[in-house]
C-alpha cells in the first residue's frame, strides 16, 4: 500500500469533517504522508485537526480544493483538474474520497492518470426523494460506485445501494465518535443554564432538513409543560444545540408557538450537555452512524430516536426507537422516560453496555489498512498493459 494517502471531501461543518480529521491523524501516526484536499471553509473549520500537523513518523498537509455541494459540471471539472495536478505532484497515491460529490471529482481526476491510483469512496449520506435532483444524485452515485475500487457506506442501506449500483466491493464503514469527557458536573452545567430543577431533553444536530426538526418542535409541543416526578412538579425544557440553514426559521417557529425550546447554537461542550440532560432525543429522517448518538451512549443517557438509516445498527436495543415521522410515538416515549427515574436509569445502563461494543479507532485503522491493501491489489490486477478490465469483480467483500 502506498504511504501517500490523499483524503478528499466536500463542504463539511460536522460529522464528515470530524471523521476525516480523525482518519488523517490515525494514518499519520502510522507513518503515512496524508494530504487533505477540501474547500477552504472546511479546512479552516477543522484547522486544529490537520493543517501543519505532524504525527508519529508521518505527516498531514491540507490544501484547498473547491468541491461543490451540488452538481455543477464546469466547477466539478475544474476541481478534478486541480486534484489531478496535486496527485501527480508526488509519489503514487491512494485516494480516499468522502461523499458522493467528492467521489465524483476524485473519479474524474484518477481515471486519466497512468498508472491510475486506487480509489476508495466512503458514502456518508443517502440520496433521498424522488424528484429530478434525487434522480441525478442516484445517477452520480451509481457512476462513482462503479468507478471506485472499493466503496464503504456508513450504514447498511448505503452498502446495499452501492452493491445494487454495481460496486466491485462494498462494505460498512466504521465511524466511531471521538472520545469526549465532561469538564463540568451535572449540577454545574444545569446551574449555568438555569435548569436546576427542570427535566431536560437534549438534541444535538445540524439545523438542516435531514434532522427532522419540524417533528422535533411538534414533539416539544406535544409534551406536557410540567411533569410531576417523585412528588415534585418540574418544568420540561428541550435544548437544541447546533447551527445550520434552518436556524432563523426554527427560532421564528419556537417564538410563534411559545415552545419550551432553547436554541443553543453551535456548542463545543456537548459532553457537558449530555451529563446534564435527562433524555436524549433524535428526530432525523435519515442517519448513517450518528456521532452524537454514540456520544450519548458512552455518556450513559436514556435515548429516544427515530429508527432511521443506520441508527439501529449503532444502538441495537439500547434506545427507544420510533418510526420516522411518528410525533405522537416520540412524545410518548420521551414523557414515559421523564416521568420514571427508574426506567431512565435502566436505559442509561443499557446505553453504557452498548457503548462498550462500539467500534474503536483501532478497529477503524485495521479496516482501512485492509480496504486500502485490497483496493491497491485490485488496481494492480485489473490494470493491464493492453488496457483491459479496470477492476476485478471477483474481489472479496471489504465489509
Amino acid at each position: 500500500m502506498s504511504p501517500r494517502v490523499v483524503l478528499v471531501l466536500g463542504s463539511s461543518t460536522g460529522g464528515v469533517g470530524r471523521h476525516v480529521t480523525s482518519l488523517a491523524g490515525m494514518l499519520a501516526a502510522e507513518g503515512d504522508a496524508v494530504e487533505v484536499l477540501a474547500p477552504a471553509q472546511t479546512l479552516q473549520r477543522f484547522a486544529d485537526g490537520w493543517s501543519g500537523t505532524a504525527a508519529g513518523t508521518g505527516s498531514i498537509a491540507a490544501r484547498p480544493l473547491e468541491v461543490g455541494a451540488s452538481l455543477d459540471p464546469p466547477r466539478d471539472l475544474r476541481a478534478a483538474a486541480a486534484l489531478r495536478r496535486a496527485l501527480r505532484a508526488g509519489p503514487p497515491p491512494l485516494v480516499h474520497a468522502h461523499g458522493i460529490r467528492a467521489g465524483l471529482v476524485a473519479l474524474l481526476a484518477v481515471r486519466t492518470l497512468r498508472p491510475r491510483p486506487p480509489l476508495v469512496v466512503t458514502l456518508h449520506n443517502a440520496v433521498l426523494g424522488t424528484g429530478r435532483r434525487a434522480r441525478l444524485g442516484r445517477l452520480v452515485q451509481t457512476t462513482v460506485c462503479r468507478g471506485a475500487d472499493a466503496v464503504l457506506g456508513v450504514s447498511g442501506d448505503l452498502v446495499a445501494a452501492a452493491r445494487a449500483a454495481g460496486a466491485a466491493d462494498a462494505g460498512r464503514a466504521l465511524v466511531p465518535a471521538p472520545a469526549a469527557v465532561a469538564q463540568r458536573s451535572r449540577e454545574e452545567v444545569r446551574a449555568a443554564e438555569g435548569l436546576e430543577d427542570a427535566l431536560v431533553v437534549l438534541t444535538v444536530a445540524r439545523l438542516a432538513p435531514q434532522k427532522g426538526l419540524g417533528d422535533l418542535l411538534d414533539v416539544a409541543a406535544a409534551l406536557p409543560r410540567r411533569l410531576a416526578v417523585a412528588g415534585a412538579s418540574r418544568d420540561v425544557v428541550l435544548l437544541l444545540a447546533g447551527d445550520g440553514p434552518l436556524r432563523a426559521e426554527l427560532a421564528d417557529r419556537v417564538e410563534a408557538r411559545r415552545l419550551p425550546v432553547r436554541l443553543l447554537g453551535a456548542r463545543r461542550d456537548v459532553a457537558d450537555l449530555l451529563a446534564a440532560c435527562d433524555v436524549v432525543l433524535g428526530t432525523s429522517t435519515w442517519e448513517g452512524q450518528p456521532v452524537f448518538v454514540q456520544e450519548a451512549l458512552r455518556a450513559g443517557c436514556a435515548l429516544v430516536l427515530t429508527d432511521a438509516g443506520g441508527t439501529r445498527e449503532v444502538t441495537a436495543d439500547a434506545a427507544e426507537l420510533v418510526a420516522v415521522g411518528d410525533v405522537a410515538g416520540l412524545a410518548a416515549a420521551v414523557e414515559a422516560l421523564l416521568a420514571d427515574p427508574a426506567r431512565r436509569a435502566r436505559r442509561a445502563a443499557d446505553a453504557q453496555a452498548r457503548a462498550a461494543a462500539l467500534p474503536t479507532d483501532a478497529d477503524v485503522l485495521a479496516q482501512l489498512r485492509r480496504v486500502y491493501r485490497e483496493a491497491s491489489a485490485r488496481r494492480r490486477v485489473g490494470t493491464s498493459a493492453t488496457g483491459g478490465s479496470t477492476r476485478d469483480p471477483r474481489g472479496p467483500d471489504v465489509g
